[in-house]
């Protein structure tokens, strides 16, 4: 079992309960092939730096995922189905997730910044 990075742009057309209903639907596809979730961002909408089948903004979803194979051969072979779905692309991620990288990156700036605001005192002392 592998850890894989999903990134797919929804139809900006396609919100509220549909929007639901679609993430749904691969949430649960990925789910029916024992694939474990580890993490779903929904990114919004945003403007596409180019036009894609026909629009220039998108809705963005990540999905990171554990699972073999074969399952991220039927998920992308779903998306590639799917007409709501703009555009997809699936990454596998050596090493694998760490899902506390985020705030620890965060930490460290803010350390940065505090190193930096008593420097700052010091020298107006």
């Amino acid at each position: 079992m592998r850890t894989y990075e999903t990134i797919f742009i929804i139809r900006p057309q396609i919100a509220g309960d549909e929007y639901t209903a679609l993430l749904g639907k691969y949430k649960q596809i990925l789910a029916d092939q024992s694939a474990e979730i580890l993490r779903c961002q929904e990114w919004g909408t945003k403007r596409l730096p180019y036009i894609v089948k026909k629009q220039d903004q998108g809705t963005f979803v990540l999905i990171n995922f554990i699972a073999g194979n074969t399952v991220v051969k039927e998920f992308e072979r779903r998306l590639r189905l799917d007409d709501a779905i703009m555009q997809f692309q699936t990454v596998l991620l050596e090493h694998g997730l760490d899902l506390n990288a985020p705030e620890a990156a965060a930490k460290t700036v803010e350390d940065d910044l505090d190193d930096d605001d008593s420097e700052q005192d010091e020298e107006q002392d």
